[in-house]
C-alpha cells in the first residue's frame, strides 16, 4: 500500500513522463494484440460449444448469443486477459526492473537525482490502467465474433437471431462491469510487477524469484479482485 501511495503521489508528473507512458502503452498493449487475439478467439469458440452443450433441451439455441455475450463481457474477457497478461506483462516488468535493481542501475538513477518511482514505476502503472480495458474490448469483440462463426456454421443458429437476441438482452452494466475489472487488473499486475522487481536481490537467481512471485501473486489477486468487483457491481454487496 505504501508503494502504491508513492506511485500515485507522482501523478502530477504525468505530462513530464508522457513519452515514457506511450512507450509502455505500446509494450503492454500493441505487443499483446496477437496473444489476446488468439486467447479470446479460442475462448469464444469453447464458450459457444459449452453453451450449446449445457443448454441443450433447456433453452433455444438462438439464445446462445446472449449467453456468449454476457459471459464474455462480464467474466471471460477481462479475467482471461488479466491472467494471460499477468504472465506476459507482469513477468516482463518484474524481470526488467529486477535486473536494473541487482545491477545497481536504480541506485545510479537515484545518484543522478532521478526518482525511480516517477521514472520507472508510474509510467508502467498508468499504461497498464489504460491498456488493459482496451485489450479487454478487443477480447470481447474477437470472442463474440468467433462464437458467432461457430454457432452459425456448426449449430445452424440464425445469424440475425444471434445478434438480435444479444441486443435485446444487452445491459450497459455488462460491458462496464468487465471494463471496471480490467482497470483494477491492470493496476494490480503492473503494481505487483514494479514492487517485486524493486525488491530483487541476489543476482540472476533473485530476478527469477521475483518474476515467478509476480506471476503467482498477480494471478491470485486478479481472481480475488474479480470476486470483489463482481460482488459489488452484480451481487448487491
Amino acid at each position: 500500500m505504501l508503494f502504491q501511495y508513492a506511485v500515485f503521489s507522482h501523478l502530477s508528473q504525468i505530462r513530464k513522463r508522457f513519452s515514457d507512458i506511450i512507450i509502455q502503452m505500446r509494450r503492454i498493449g500493441y505487443d499483446s494484440i496477437l496473444l489476446i487475439s488468439v486467447t479470446s478467439g479460442f475462448t469464444g469458440l469453447v464458450t459457444s460449444v459449452q453453451a450449446s452443450y449445457q443448454t441443450s433441451g433447456y433453452i433455444p439455441e438462438s439464445l446462445i448469443g446472449v449467453l456468449v455475450a454476457k459471459s464474455t463481457m462480464i467474466e471471460l474477457a477481462p479475467v482471461l486477459t488479466g491472467l494471460v497478461l499477468a504472465g506476459k506483462v507482469g513477468a516482463s516488468i518484474a524481470a526488467e526492473i529486477g535486473t536494473m535493481k541487482v545491477s545497481e542501475q536504480i541506485d545510479a538513477l537515484e545518484t543522478m537525482a532521478i526518482d525511480p518511482v516517477e521514472y520507472l514505476y508510474m509510467p508502467r502503472v498508468i499504461a497498464g490502467i489504460i491498456m488493459f480495458p482496451l485489450l479487454t474490448v478487443l477480447a470481447n469483440f474477437i470472442g463474440i465474433f468467433s462464437a458467432y462463426i461457430l454457432s452459425v456454421y456448426k449449430y445452424n443458429v440464425n445469424a440475425y437471431s444471434f445478434f438480435s437476441n444479444m441486443k435485446d438482452f444487452f445491459l450497459p452494466a455488462d460491458l462496464w462491469g468487465g471494463l471496471v475489472k480490467a482497470v483494477f487488473f491492470g493496476l494490480i499486475i503492473t503494481m505487483v510487477g514494479c514492487f517485486a522487481g524493486s525488491k530483487a536481490k541476489g543476482g540472476a537467481e533473485g530476478v527469477g524469484k521475483v518474476t515467478t512471485l509476480t506471476v503467482v501473486y498477480s494471478s491470485i489477486l486478479v481472481l480475488i479482485m474479480d470476486f470483489v468487483v463482481a460482488a459489488i457491481l452484480f451481487g448487491g454487496v
